[in-house]
């Protein structure tokens, strides 16, 4: 059988498995599928007169490689047959006959097809060797898809290569022993008073494993995401470990609209169990728990609040650290509330540019609006809930009306439809067997 030659194969397949840090096999396989495409473009280049060839016309051929004796070939699978029309699918059957006595048609032989060492041409090894760096970057995408598939919506660890733009390359692992992937953190998920240096180390949250075959980083990772804040707390507090204290929900808030407010966290706890203090075992003792999570997260602040299944509990606990005189929920089915706090009390509940109240209302769920108790009109708010349940009642009344109106119209529509016509039909006298007929006597 004839080959193309290929000088140092063998090495050049060990060279590319340790670079890439991907399996020999998957490596040959890039190249066989590569070597494809160049006798692909061989072919093209031998047939200038009808190039178009159909996609699935080379689906016959397969490359062999040959690592021992450091070259290649290509083999076709043919189908014996008594007259030929496509010789690169086809074979006479008188032809294999001469070889192969028992030959039948309709039966199908592998032949070598392997061009001339000096046709493969320039072309074709061109073609071979862009295919080929595509091949093998689809190799590592799919085996680091793989490995971190997983790992999704965990915490790894990562360290700063470099900065591309606005973004910062990290380096991350999927476990000991196992080579580094690069991953991408960018400027929305990076936390503002992070030092990203070189070599620098973070942990950081595994937001996205991506598909296909983009360039550029396969990996997007996370300083801002709120299951950072959840793993760090899950890390240093024994009693979420053991299910004795659960995080009810987060409300992060890592990348401020103004400079001038800093990173803050709400996060509401609660327990099952009477002798536990669900706040104080996230906090600890002297705050040992909850500084060893600022700190992680650079000293951003962090509010540890009560979750409750009593609406108003829950949004006065949710606007700590402001101290709240009363809770009204105007709008139950709305989710609206007004809270009433007195005028010393009112910069605090709302915070910074509005980011305290902001937090509780996406803790919460619900629209939080903040009221001076002593210029609070009780009358005038009772008028507009009464008036707006009254809107919705009525609004509800119509609805169904118009339901039943609707369900009225179609079974009537159904019976009309569905009534038999009665045909009338002409009775006529029955006569027996016995009787006789006045033509017959």
């Amino acid at each position: 059988m004839s080959m193309v030659a290929l000088p140092g194969l063998k090495d050049m397949i060990d060279s590319i498995s340790r670079e890439r840090n991907l399996p020999k096999l998957s490596v040959q396989a890039a190249l066989r599928e590569a070597l494809m495409k160049g006798y692909e473009r061989f072919r093209r280049t031998q047939r200038m007169d009808s190039p178009n060839f159909e996609e699935e016309y080379f689906d016959n051929f397969e490359v062999e490689l040959d690592t021992d004796e450091e070259g290649f070939r290509v083999l076709a699978t043919k189908t014996i047959v008594e007259e030929v029309n496509n010789p690169d699918h086809q074979i006479a059957l008188k032809e294999v006959q001469e070889v192969a006595a028992e030959a039948q048609p309709g039966d199908t032989v592998v032949l070598d097809v392997t061009p001339e060492q000096g046709d493969f041409g320039r072309m074709a090894a061109i073609q071979t060797k862009q295919v080929l760096a595509q091949k093998l970057r689809d190799q590592q995408r799919k085996l680091v898809q793989e490995e971190f598939q997983e790992l999704e919506g965990t915490i790894v660890q990562a360290r700063v290569l470099r900065f591309e733009r606005q973004s910062v390359i990290m380096a991350v692992t999927s476990g000991f022993g196992q080579p580094e992937v690069e991953a991408e953190l960018l400027k929305r998920d990076q936390l503002p008073n992070d030092n990203y240096r070189a070599n620098a180390t973070f942990r950081v949250y595994l937001k996205k494993v991506s598909e296909g075959s983009h360039r550029g980083p396969q990996l997007l990772v996370s300083r801002a995401d709120a299951g950072l804040v959840v793993y760090l707390f899950e890390n240093e507090v024994p009693e979420i470990q053991d299910d004795i204290v659960r995080i009810v929900a987060v409300a992060r808030e890592a990348n401020p609209p103004s400079r001038y407010v800093g990173p803050r966290t709400k996060i509401a706890v609660d327990t099952l169990e009477r002798d536990v203090d669900p706040v104080g075992a996230c906090i600890g003792a002297r705050g040992s728990r909850i500084q060893a999570v600022v700190n992680e997260l650079r000293g951003e602040k962090i509010d540890v609040i009560r979750w409750s299944p009593d609406p108003s509990t829950y949004i006065a606990n949710a606007l700590s650290p402001a101290r709240v005189d009363e809770v009204r929920l105007v709008d139950p089915d709305g989710r609206q509330a007004h809270i009433l706090v007195a005028e010393d009390q009112l910069s605090l509940a709302i915070g910074k540019e509005g980011q305290n109240v902001r937090l509780a209302a996406r803790l919460t769920g619900w629209k939080i609006d903040i009221k001076d108790i002593k210029k609070y009109d009780y009358e005038a708010e009772n008028e507009k809930s009464a008036a707006l349940e009254e809107s919705r009642r009525l609004a509800q009344e119509q609805a169904e009306a118009e339901y039943y109106e609707d369900e009225y119209y179609d079974e009537e529509e159904y019976e009309t439809e569905t009534e038999q016509p009665v045909t009338a039909v002409e009775s006529q006298p029955e006569t027996s067997e016995n009787e006789s007929t006045e033509d017959e006597i």
